[in-house]
């Protein structure tokens, strides 16, 4: 690989409890994690931008001052993406070149997400454009949304960006305000497996979109049902509807509908126990918190493959292991454990053991990566 003047990590991201409720504005915690995106770059004075991928095929070539134009289905629409959302704030003169590599297979662990960062921090650099933490956060979530269009929130974005090594980010994403969390020095030792079903997957061409949809029709219906004043379909959150308003309308909505709400309420209440937890060093209820996490995201949510589904059902009956549940929009992709670090030969042996006595076919494409915490979206030195 040739030199470059400027280096960008980005990491990937887990989130232990808090799945999908951000884009209803709800309560999240995560990390960043020590694997993630690479970004390699130099500047353009031409306002060229060349990008070659180490994971995708083809180079990507635009201009910076170019309009931007629609998607084109490959993976230059995250710079594109980029630029659309910069644009829209900023006057963009200079591009860049460069290299960029991701360090995981792709799946659950929001890798389109810190590609996005990146590509708004490098862009941002070569523009001489200084931005705060939560606006990089709401430039690329913005980019997802309205350029890519995955419906999500920003706790993606916010992991990568606002992480800090050993710590768990509380976000409550309908105010943006956060704490970083040390826990305990009394609690267990623990390490973090991602464990890749095989299967890779793209949330646009998921399900993901239509489960963001029921669970603001979930929102529409109570308030409907209590007199309440209405906002655009694509204003609505079904944090807008308190808990009683839930309690009383539940049985009048469509069953999926009553599911979709059900998981949001009670994941607010498992990320604010999981918080007492981790701040207070009790591993046990961690885990067990991010187990009913997985429980309600397979039969409230409705979400999960059968893969990810064994994955599950495998470490729930393993010693050592606090909890697991699928990471991302938990459509394919993966599945995170908490785990005892004196028993991951012993975690990992029966994993891939049974896993692939049942699923022979994804030999070549299961993994498990153990990963830490780590510091958020910055630039490397040379």
């Amino acid at each position: 690989m040739k030199q470059y003047d400027y280096h960008i990590f980005a990491p990937y991201r887990v989130c232990p409890l808090g799945a999908h409720v951000d884009h209803q504005h709800g309560l999240v915690s995560g990390f960043a994690i020590d694997k993630g995106i690479d970004l390699w770059f130099n500047i353009t004075e031409d306002g060229s931008v060349n990008l070659k991928s180490h994971t995708f095929p083809g180079d990507v070539q635009l201009r910076i001052d170019d309009k931007t134009r629609v998607k084109e289905g490959n993976w230059g629409d995250y710079v594109r993406g980029t630029k659309y959302a910069l644009s829209k704030r900023f006057v963009l003169k200079h591009g860049i070149e460069g290299e960029i590599a991701g360090s995981l297979p792709i799946g659950g662990l929001s890798s389109s997400a810190a590609v996005l960062v990146a590509y708004v921090m490098a862009l941002a650099k070569a523009n001489d454009i200084t931005l705060t933490q939560m606006e990089i956060i709401k430039i690329a979530s913005e980019a997802e949304r309205e350029y890519i269009g995955l419906n999500n929130g920003i706790l993606d974005h916010s992991c990568i960006v606002l992480g800090e090594a050993g710590k768990l980010l509380f976000l409550d994403t309908a105010t943006e305000q956060y704490r970083l969390i040390t826990p305990s020095e009394d609690m267990a030792k623990c390490e973090i497996a991602i464990i890749f079903s095989g299967l890779t997957r793209s949330l646009v061409d998921s399900d993901y979109n239509l489960r963001v949809s029921e669970c603001k029709t979930a929102a529409w219906c109570m308030q409907a049902f209590k007199e309440q004043p209405i906002k655009p379909l694509n204003k609505t959150y079904l944090r807008d509807v308190p808990f009683d308003i839930y309690e009383v309308t539940k049985d009048r909505l469509p069953a999926r509908f009553a599911r979709r709400a059900e998981h949001f309420y009670t994941e607010y209440k498992r990320v604010r126990k999981g918080v007492t937890a981790w701040e207070s060093g009790n591993m046990e209820l961690f885990g067990q918190l991010i187990n009913q996490s997985c429980e309600s995201s397979i039969h409230n949510y409705e979400c999960g493959s059968p893969e990810l589904i064994k994955i599950y059902d495998i470490l729930k009956n393993l010693d050592g292991v606090y909890g697991g549940r699928f990471s991302g929009g938990g459509f394919k992709g993966a599945v995170i454990a908490y785990v005892d670090p004196s028993h991951k030969e012993a975690v990992e042996k029966a994993i891939t053991e049974q896993y692939l006595a049942t699923y022979p076919e994804y030999k070549k494409t299961f993994g498990i990566y153990w990963v830490h915490s780590t510091d958020g979206a910055r630039f490397i030195e040379a």
